[in-house]
């Protein structure tokens, strides 16, 4: 599997705190068959010191992080990215390193959870005019896309992929968050599959987990989530999908009992 979101660099970002917790993190990815990973730090986020999060630090840190994993014996290969917060400014960051993955191709982007900025359409817009394919980070997770998952139809066909959080699906990012990944995943509207993990204990990486609830659901077809799509996106290659417009209001069952007769 490949995992292109995350927070692995220790000390930069809300992430891992200490060396030694981002080799427990990494070490647990590799038992779960993780062999390569984008460390995308915050840039531009309102909670990160930018003065921290420049490219020359972030490479140091990465390339010393890779040292350790070398050191001890675990296959993992690192590559630097960042998770990019939704700023009326994506088109002026495109040529920064760092700021793109797939050497320029794809751009990871954040917005406010409980906020959908009007002007997203227009900057999604302009990026894909100019060659960068958008990347929604966790949209499972916004306020407006809990209330109406159809929502995601529109960065869809505004040419845009949807990465949907792994902890997410197994329910470790609260319930809505949890029904509003099925309900994208099970219509197709998922493309990829991330960790977006952030530390040693509850967001740590789950992706082997959230890959066996997934091929419960869609089959073979989650394997595209968590490793052929991701692997196009870090070697800069497009790849085909199909979604539909028809829009099911999938859930487990469980969540069906509960929209039925409330427990």
């Amino acid at each position: 599997m490949i995992d292109i979101h995350n927070h692995i660099i220790p000390g930069l970002d809300d992430g891992s705190k200490s060396l030694e917790m981002s080799m427990k993190m990494l070490k647990h990815a590799s038992k779960q068959g993780i062999t390569e990973i984008v460390n995308t730090v915050h840039y531009q986020h309102p909670k990160v010191d930018m003065n921290l999060i420049s490219f020359d630090a972030v490479q140091i840190e990465l390339e010393n992080l890779q040292l350790e994993l070398n050191k001890n014996y675990i296959p993992i290969k690192l590559h630097i990215g960042a998770e990019i917060f939704f700023l009326p400014n994506l088109l002026s960051l495109i040529d920064k390193p760092m700021t793109t993955l797939g050497n320029g191709k794809y751009m990871l982007i954040e917005f406010p959870l409980n906020l959908m900025p009007d002007s997203q359409k227009q900057q999604l817009f302009d990026l894909r005019m100019s060659g960068v394919i958008p990347i929604i980070a966790h949209p499972e997770r916004y306020l407006s896309i809990q209330r109406k998952p159809e929502l995601v139809l529109n960065w869809l066909d505004a040419g845009c992929i949807i990465q949907v959080d792994a902890g997410s699906v197994l329910g470790y990012l609260g319930s809505k968050a949890q029904e509003t990944s099925e309900i994208i995943i099970k219509n197709s509207w998922c493309q990829v599959i991330a960790s977006d993990a952030h530390d040693d204990k509850k967001r740590n990486f789950c992706m082997k987990d959230a890959h066996g609830l997934i091929k419960s659901w869609i089959g073979e077809q989650a394997m595209k989530l968590f490793k052929e799509n991701p692997y196009a996106i870090i070697n800069g290659l497009n790849f085909k999908f199909e979604y539909d417009h028809q829009y099911q209001t999938k859930y487990s069952f469980k969540q069906w009992m509960k929209s039925k007769i409330g427990f």
